[in-house]
């Protein structure tokens, strides 16, 4: 009888978990679906209106046509769109590992320095909202090659949040902390490891996500500057074909790679949190 008792309290506590955990669950699932059917329905109804704009159907036809075989390579001019991603990738995180580079120990020194931080804070404020396009003429100054002159508007555009980020996170160490650093006579190198850094790493985490995502709404338009390969220079040669099917297939590609970049990073700070 014991046991029968425990029993139906288990199938009633199961019973009373079930119906909410279904519907989390389903409207994880549903909700997304039924946002990208209205996305879908409302282009739908345009391209009704709008003869010049593909419909969704014929779109994902093209879709599929690219990435069935993203890897062809018949010369220079012709390269599958999987060729074409990865090497807008490769600018992107090289652009982003650079403007880190620089950023991070940037940031660092302006939030432990006040007098720094007065020093620099104007020509941070002058250059951060520069359009990146304009710094694509100085990179081919610098470099006398599209290829370089694309990674480093990527650096110089995507560095802002992250140096903004780093510094703001240094600056807000709580005093107490700072005092009791020096009560205990930690060394630079052992309070900088274990009292800034850990207490800054989720500001500097929120500044990388925020600066890759730069990075890749920036390589489009220098690519489409730049010519040769890439996903931007893809876009402006399938537009120069007057072939919209394949300007919105790459549209819809850049938009799943960015979202999928977003979330490994998510996953990734969530981890380096724990």
């Amino acid at each position: 009888m014991v046991r029968t008792e425990k029993g139906l309290k288990f199938k009633l506590i199961e019973l009373s978990i079930r119906p909410g955990t279904l519907s989390t669950v389903a409207a994880a699932i549903v909700l997304p679906i039924f946002g990208a059917f209205l996305f879908f329905l409302f282009w739908y109804i345009l391209s009704l209106f709008i003869r010049e704009l593909p419909a969704p159907i014929s779109t994902l036809k093209t879709l599929f046509d690219l990435i069935s075989n993203p890897f062809y390579d018949l010369g220079p001019n012709d390269k599958g769109i999987g060729w074409q991603l990865l090497t807008s990738l490769k600018r992107v995180f090289l652009g982003f590992l650079i403007g880190s580079l620089i950023a991070l120990p940037a940031g660092f020194l302006i939030g432990m320095s006040s007098k720094l931080k007065e020093i620099l804070n104007p020509i941070v404020q002058v250059l951060r909202p520069v359009s990146p396009m304009a710094w694509f003429p100085i990179g081919l100054a610098l470099f006398k090659s599209s290829n370089e002159a694309s990674i480093f508007v990527i650096a110089i555009t995507s560095l802002w949040p992250t140096l903004i980020n780093t510094a703001l996170g240094v600056s807000s160490l709580p005093e107490d902390y700072k005092n009791l650093s020096r009560v205990f006579g930690f060394p630079f190198r052992y309070y900088i490891t274990k009292v800034l850094l850990p207490y800054s790493l989720p500001y500097i985490l929120t500044g990388f996500r925020l600066s890759l995502g730069i990075g890749w709404m920036v390589i489009v338009a220098s690519e489409m500057l730049a010519g040769g390969i890439g996903i931007g220079f893809f876009v402006w040669d399938s537009w120069n074909a007057l072939n919209l099917e394949k300007v919105l297939s790459a549209i819809l590609l850049i938009g799943i790679v960015g979202l999928l970049i977003d979330l490994l990073f998510a996953k990734l700070t969530e981890r380096l949190r724990r």
